[in-house]
């Protein structure tokens, strides 16, 4: 009896876990599609990420999915673009690796060494750029433009209906949703995008039909480049102390305090090790995902076991090429009129992580290191040292930690 009670209850983790994969893929497909990297090795990576995590933190495993990061889109699409999706990637294994190294501080001094290194009045602005620095590619895409809105791809008339109504249905998904419908506004958003796509006939098909149902994912062996390594080092800061918040969330919905047990320390190094074991393959950074957790918080399902199957189930659909074919037909209008709610909401994170820590923005020290972050992050500034470029998020999340540091403090 004992048997088929064990049984009975593994059978029920797997379907709970193919469940979870279901609330987590939208947001999942979206960051490979977005940045230009294989849907389908997100999906792989995303597996093998939180196995990973399972496995360091295997004294005290909180129920958590691993899977592709937004707050590295940005940087990955810049990137691709300058460099190449292998160079693009050992920036992304450097960025993990920054992680580790946080994690061993942590163990040697303390987690208290984030809050002082990383501020809210840090992280805020760094937060808000990784949003704002999207904004002119979502709004191309959703008038039916490239992101960089070179090119036409589709009829502005169409592409404006298409987007608006991909956002309307994001939107009230999010809002008026009822149980595991609320958790995914992107997924539900991109299929009714996708059914109005159809309908406006816009939708070559020829992806699907030309792949196979077993397929490899494309794979990319990173190449070393200092540059692209530099570029992207400095973003990993906001991923950083997502973390933390990730972790604090799991807890409250668990009762189980996860920042003593398994630790900080032994989170943020999986978290890492996920992360640049993903771009050994060529997949994006790995984070805690947020939609995840609120099914955990609906289901009542605790057991990390379940997450197993999530992760596994992940692994075994990387590996069928119709899924990818499938995510390729997407519209360009469709992911721009998500894009636009999604990096909207980007933004606003960075602003509630400033009025959350009561930061005092009339203060000139608080103003000035928030607006020169926003600056350099979004305005374009580039500081070249040597053969070398800092530009971009990266350039504006270190000059927040510089100014930080130098800045007095204000007379009481």
């Amino acid at each position: 009896m004992k048997k088929a009670t064990d049984y009975n209850f593994r059978v029920k983790d797997s379907v709970l876990g193919v469940q979870f994969l279901f609330v987590a893929f939208g947001a999942l497909v979206l960051v490979p599609i977005l940045t230009g990297l294989d849907a389908n090795v997100a999906l792989f990576t995303a597996g093998i990420g939180t196995l990973i995590f399972q496995f360091i933190t295997r004294e005290k495993t909180p129920p958590i999915f691993l899977a592709s990061s937004f707050a590295f889109i940005a940087p990955i699409s810049i990137g691709v673009k300058q460099w190449g999706i292998a160079a693009t990637m050992s920036g992304l294994i450097a960025a993990g690796l920054l992680y580790v190294i946080i994690s061993f501080v942590i163990r040697a001094k303390g987690d208290q060494f984030i809050h002082r290194f990383l501020p809210p009045v840090v992280v805020g602005p760094v937060i808000m750029s990784i949003g704002l620095s999207l904004s002119s590619a979502a709004v191309n895409m959703a008038m039916g433009k490239t992101g960089t809105g070179d090119a036409i791809l589709v009829d502005y008339d169409i592409a404006i209906v298409i987007s608006l109504i991909s956002l309307a249905a994001t939107v009230l998904i999010s809002l008026l949703g009822k149980g595991v419908f609320k958790l995914i506004p992107i997924l539900g958003g991109i299929v009714i995008g996708y059914l109005v796509s159809l309908y406006y006939g816009i939708i070559d098909f020829s992806s699907v039909s030309n792949a196979k149902w077993f397929s490899i994912p494309n794979f990319t062996t990173p190449e070393f480049n200092w540059q692209a390594i530099i570029f992207i080092l400095p973003v990993a800061i906001a991923p950083t102390v997502e973390h933390i918040g990730d972790m604090l969330a799991i807890s409250k919905v668990t009762k189980e305090d996860y920042l003593k047990k398994p630790g900080l320390k032994n989170t943020l190094l999986g978290d890492g090790l996920a992360t640049s074991v993903a771009a050994l393959f060529g997949g994006p950074p790995n984070t805690t995902y947020s939609e995840v957790t609120g099914a955990v918080t609906i289901t009542k399902a605790y057991n990390p076991a379940i997450m197993t199957w999530t992760a596994i189930t992940a692994i075994i659909l990387a590996f069928c090429g119709k899924l990818g074919g499938i995510l390729a037909t997407i519209p360009v209008p469709v992911m721009g009129g998500i894009m636009l709610l999604l990096f909207g909401i980007i933004a606003s994170i960075g602003i509630s992580t400033l009025v959350k820590a009561n930061v005092d923005m009339s203060c000139s020290r608080n103003m000035t290191i928030v607006a020169m972050i926003l600056v350099f992050s979004i305005g374009g500034m580039v500081f070249k040292f040597g053969g070398f470029e800092f530009s971009g998020i990266g350039l504006g999340a270190i000059t927040g930690i510089i100014l930080n540091y130098i800045l007095p403090q204000p007379r009481q």
